[in-house]
């Protein structure tokens, strides 16, 4: 999960501001890396422990939504690529373009390091890109809408549709909840507990909330899947992560006791709203 934050003012040459990583550079600290463990935003804290996969859905899911925005020969637009692990795919689809909006620095640079040439990074907000109408292909965003609230999801939404072509794809990969007719007082439990959690006010949405909100931005819904949401399950991270990756976190969250009280905590709160929460992944062109 990234944390783009508030949906908040830039202009365009703010939006549009060039990063790179060149050859031999050191690698830039985790987002929030100043921040103690404590109270830091969940996903980065899941980073720091050496998850690298941090998508609510898992990487399975992640690929399918990829496979089904057609990137080959696309101009692709990834907003708040986190650690580059989607960017990494994006390059290997063999796209026309690639260019990453990111607003934290570094996180900007960690994607600036993984695409090197193949690709273009700038610090900006995803609710203003500062990029040209109708110049992308496929605009990407995962894990990071969770984190608005309405008015800021409705902004970055018609933000990517305003970026596409005609024919173009908006695929997201969010976080979900379950079923569309969940409970407003359970709902309002879940919301408040991973708050807490997590320490991001995150709003997962309904299936239906969520292709309204496409809906809404002029996009038309092509495809939705769902997977559970496992971020912190073994299975998960032992096809998400490898062997060595699993290890790497285990080892981390040993050795380090304030690490493993925290993950325990976020760990509790998954595990009590396991069946109201799903990773969701939706895929929507702008029309013609």
């Amino acid at each position: 999960m990234t944390d783009e934050g508030s949906a908040a003012e830039t202009t365009a040459s703010d939006a549009t501001e060039p990063v790179t990583a060149g050859p031999g550079s050191p690698e830039p600290p985790l987002p929030y890396a100043d921040r103690p463990v404590a109270t830091a935003p969940g996903h980065w804290v899941l980073a720091r422990a050496g998850k690298r996969v941090l998508r609510p859905g898992g990487a399975a899911l992640s690929a399918a939504m990829l496979e089904h925005a057609h990137l080959a020969g696309a101009d692709v637009v990834e907003l708040a690529p986190g650690l580059g692990r989607t960017a990494a795919e994006v390059i290997a689809a063999d796209p026309a373009s690639y260019i990453a909006i990111d607003r934290d620095p570094d996180a900007a640079r960690r994607v600036a390091a993984v695409v090197g040439d193949r690709g273009r990074v700038r610090r900006g907000e995803a609710a203003n890109t500062g990029l040209p109408d109708a110049s992308a292909d496929v605009v990407i965003g995962e894990a990071m809408l969770t984190m608005q609230g309405d008015k800021a999801k409705a902004t970055i939404a018609a933000e990517a549709a305003r970026v596409l072509r005609p024919g173009g794809r908006y695929a997201i990969h969010e976080l979900g909840v379950v079923p569309d007719d969940i409970n407003e007082a359970r709902y309002t439990e879940l919301r408040k507990d991973l708050a807490r959690a997590i320490h991001v006010n995150a709003r997962p949405m309904t299936a239906a909330a969520w292709r309204q909100l496409l809906q809404e931005a002029g996009l038309v819904v092509d495809w939705v899947d769902t997977a559970p949401m496992a971020l912190m399950k073994l299975g998960r991270n032992l096809r998400d992560e490898g062997l060595g990756g699993f290890a790497r976190i285990a080892r981390n969250v040993i050795a380090d006791r304030e690490l493993r009280q925290r993950m325990l905590t976020m760990r509790r709160t998954f595990k009590r709203y396991e069946q109201d929460m799903v990773g969701i992944a939706l895929v929507a062109h702008k029309p013609a």
